[in-house]
């Protein structure tokens, strides 16, 4: 039973903590939009988005202001679009033909993203998939809303090593096509290793092929309520209490995320999909990933220690969350993007956070190297050896793993970029350029490991 106490610890929450929904993501599956005529592809995908999401916004405003639950964005994700054009696109524009239809569309019914202009390639690439691929600079580019992933890589096939090198040269590319824009679509493209089909979470969502035909999902974010209760804390109690409190902390935020996401399943009529528990920051003072962990007991994030304080958090995040939702999706876990979180922002410019210490966080929590500036100047075949890394890190451990750079053209370490919004702002941080083009240039296959044997 919901009391008055609960009541004025949620409007608290909301009021002084930053404690929102980041997301209701509307899944949309594009299958039956297929066609070998181009044009009706894209009429296909126009009547099918506009039908199904034209009352999203809609919905997550009134629930925003009949239960003062702010809903930060809304957002739509489709079927890999790899897929849905492959009969009829020929080339890599007709690809950009169907970015620019999504653009459209995700702008009529009023989204701030869309996503699923996709490829997933973890074992291969068929003759679409490449093509697609290989519109991504030019689709983003050119469009505003729509957000690019490609999946390289997982647990079961291992990691395809040929499109490990050509994302190195699209994330270059990428970044020249939109240098005038400080690079911007390299935060629109996101390259994993395991990717989920149920991810909430831009620019990393795609409604996958096992969906259902339309499904809501939701991601929540308390990045700040969650330190709020740990500064409440002793400074002297033991590590298991700290977790005890971030598993509580979570769980209450969590059922925030439950209630919207069936309140809009119920007023959409769809299916509720899942609640994505990951602790997502933002630019906003006190709403960082990286101050919980400085509430911990760190000088400052990236300080030895720093590992470990992330691993109990995005576990504790984890055993709080799905007491509180029977559906828990997504990525779940902590978040580390550094241009979004003001504190990693801060340690990024002290130089306390490196890339590879960020490299070892990923292996403990959700994601991987995200909204990371690196100088313009290096090489595609080093992009190529940091998805490597990374999606090895994810292979490995049976996790998701992905990464988003931005290189910024022009730029020298210690300048900054400004993104704005929720993507935030960053410097150009210093990383390793010893090269490795040789071990790029062999691309194949990295073999699965052997966990990956288990049936």
């Amino acid at each position: 039973m919901i009391n008055m106490f609960e009541v004025n610890e949620t409007n608290k929450m909301i009021e002084q903590e930053n404690l929102d929904v980041r997301t209701i993501t509307l899944g949309i599956s594009l299958l039956d939009c297929i066609d070998s005529d181009l044009d009706k592809v894209n009429q296909n995908i126009y009547n099918k988005i506009t039908t199904l999401a034209k009352d999203l916004v809609k919905t997550g405003k009134t629930i925003e202001n009949r239960y003062s639950i702010p809903i930060v964005n809304k957002r739509i994700s489709v079927t890999p679009i790899a897929m849905i054009g492959a009969a009829a696109c020929k080339k890599p524009e007709d690809y950009v033909t169907i970015a620019q239809t999504l653009d459209r569309v995700a702008a009529e019914v009023g989204v701030n993203f869309i996503g699923g202009y996709s490829a997933l390639v973890s074992k291969g690439m068929t003759a679409a998939d490449e093509l697609l691929i290989r519109s991504i600079p030019q689709a983003l580019a050119c469009t505003e809303r729509v957000c690019s992933s490609v999946n390289l890589g997982s647990t079961k096939t291992g990691i395809n090593m040929d499109a490990v090198r050509l994302m190195g040269e699209i994330v270059k590319e990428t970044a020249e096509y939109t240098k005038d824009a400080d690079s911007l679509g390299c935060a629109k493209l996101v390259v994993f290793c395991n990717a989920p089909d149920d991810n909430p979470f831009m620019a990393g969502a795609f409604h996958g092929v096992g969906e259902a035909d339309c499904v809501i999902n939701v991601g929540v974010s308390g990045p700040g309520v969650v330190r709020a209760a740990l500064a409440k804390a002793p400074k002297d109690i033991p590590m298991n209490e700290i977790a005890d409190i971030i598993k509580k902390t979570a769980f209450k935020i969590t059922r925030m995320g439950q209630l919207v996401g069936s309140l809009a399943s119920e007023r959409l009529g769809v299916p509720f999909g899942i609640v994505d528990l990951s602790l997502a920051p933002t630019p906003a003072i006190g709403d960082s990933v990286a101050y919980i962990l400085e509430e911990m007991g760190l000088e400052g994030c990236g300080a030895y220690g720093t590992t470990a304080c992330l691993a109990m958090l995005n576990d504790a995040v984890k055993k709080g969350g799905v007491m509180a939702s029977s559906t828990v999706g997504g990525l779940s876990g902590a978040f580390i993007p550094v241009s979004e979180d003001a504190g990693m922002i801060a340690a990024a410019r002290k130089g306390t956070l490196c890339m590879e210490k960020l490299e070892a966080m990923t292996a403990v929590c959700s994601v991987g190297l995200d909204m990371i500036v690196i100088p313009g100047e290096t090489k595609p075949e080093i992009i190529s050896g940091i998805i490597a890394d990374e999606a090895a890190i994810g292979m490995v451990n049976s996790k998701t793993t992905a990464v988003r750079v931005i290189p910024a053209i022009g730029k020298q370490v210690g300048d900054e970029l400004e993104f704005g919004g929720l993507l935030g702002s960053g410097p150009v941080m210093n990383i390793n350029q010893t090269d490795c083009s040789v071990m790029i240039h062999r691309k194949g296959k990295i073999p699965a490991p052997i966990q990956s044997l288990k049936n």
